[in-house]
């Protein structure tokens, strides 16, 4: 069998794993209500080369798979409304997020000394997987809640800020030579925030409006545009590229923010269709068949780390949330806003990549850090919405649940 049938083989059975992922998912929700992506993650290990063998990792898949990533970042950064996050809940997420760095840096050179494995770790540690949360949150129907603007700021803050410090840290150049290409990257982004904010001419709104429903869509073509352009552009400055997917998200957010909601409405829905369609749960099955599972059974110190990163995912993370919250929001709510801001994956499997590519980290740590954030995007999430309907109805049991939402502040 040559390369090209081997990869083939693999595009197929990854595919059918992504159907079979919401089904399985559907059938054992009576027992447990696991998230679709947690068994693409466990169902990826099951067919990968570490369990059955049946899937190899090559050139094509790792690109559909980046995709998905970019993607995942994209929807992340679009899911960004300023209007509803700024003011308190965005003061209070970005003072969270530092003081997350600071406890996350310090466990990191407890840990490994002044070394790239401490920035590794610590990074990892505070990083919130915003664009995996959202779709549980929205199906809650907590993103319309006096919750959802601080779910956007805190998931916000732990993506972004993460991806900054990777650009700035862990990029292998200089750091002054990596603020001025931050710098740099930043000036485009302005530049791209500028020309999204102009008002659009009478003929182009024509023209979007007028192919929503054709084979034109002019308005996808102009998204996949911006995703493309700004993941050029911070490759071309040597920065991480998820940086690059955020930030076209933010652009393709205000850009499209008109008086009219049903093309947003359209537009969106269009967009999630071919993310969460197709190249994001792509990406969750190829994170479980990169998973390093022998590493973490030969090694007993790395098996016995998972639950102890299972802890500091929240208490990097969860205790800031806690404590600088409890007086914006109710016992409950700020419960549920820990948990979700300590839910993560996306960006600690980047970090453990670079951690184990430059031979900073081992890969028995790094597959423990991955395995401890698998399980905090099966158990956090879960904890959060426990009592909520997926219609995002109260339980009998939740009567403030049941009260009309409350506007953001």
């Amino acid at each position: 069998m040559t390369g090209d049938d081997t990869m083939m083989d693999t595009l197929v059975i990854v595919f059918a794993v992504v159907v079979v992922a919401p089904l399985v998912a559907d059938r054992v929700a009576r027992f447990v209500p696991i998230p679709s992506v947690v068994l693409e993650i466990v169902l990826g290990v099951l067919i990968g080369p570490q369990v059955l063998g049946w899937a190899q990792e090559g050139r094509l898949v790792t690109f559909v798979a980046d995709l998905g990533l970019a993607m995942l970042m994209f929807l992340a950064g679009y899911e960004i409304e300023f209007s509803r996050i700024k003011g308190r809940p965005l003061k209070l997420a970005g003072i969270g997020w530092l003081c997350s760095l600071a406890l996350g840096l310090a466990f990191g050179l407890a840990v490994h000394g002044f070394t790239f494995g401490s920035l590794v770790t610590g990074l990892a540690l505070t990083t919130t997987a915003l664009g995996t949360i959202l779709p549980i949150v929205r199906d809650r129907g907590l993103l319309g809640t006096r919750l959802g603007p601080r779910v956007l700021a805190v998931g916000g803050f732990g993506e972004f800020g993460p991806i900054i410090a990777i650009a700035l840290l862990l990029s292998g150049q200089a750091p002054e030579r990596s603020g001025l290409l931050l710098s740099a990257f930043a000036v485009v982004a302005v530049i791209a925030v500028w020309l999204a904010l102009r008002p659009r001419s009478e003929w182009i709104g024509r023209l979007v409006t007028i192919t929503l429903g054709t084979s034109v869509q002019l308005a996808i073509r102009f998204a996949v545009f911006v995703i493309v352009a700004m993941l050029w552009v911070a490759y071309e400055l040597g920065l991480d590229v998820l940086l690059g997917a955020f930030v076209a998200g933010i652009v393709v957010r205000l850009a499209l923010n008109t008086d009219d909601p049903r093309e947003a409405e359209v537009v969106q829905s269009k967009l999630e269709a071919i993310a969460f369609g197709m190249v994001v749960p792509f990406f969750f099955v190829v994170t479980g068949i990169r998973f390093d599972l022998r590493a973490l059974l030969a090694d007993p110190m790395a098996l016995a780390l998972v639950p102890v990163f299972v802890g500091l995912f929240f208490v990097v993370r969860g205790l800031p949330i806690l404590l600088l919250h409890r007086d914006d929001l109710d016992r409950r709510d700020t419960r549920r806003l820990a948990l979700l801001g300590s839910t993560a994956l996306p960006i600690v499997v980047a970090l453990t990549t670079i951690g184990t590519q430059t031979g900073v980290m081992a890969a028995g740590t790094a597959a423990a850090l991955v395995g401890a954030s698998m399980v905090t995007v099966l158990v956090f999430p879960l904890l959060a919405v426990r009592g909520l309907s997926p219609a995002g109805g109260g339980s009998a049991d939740d009567p403030d649940l049941e009260a009309p939402r409350r506007a953001a502040d």
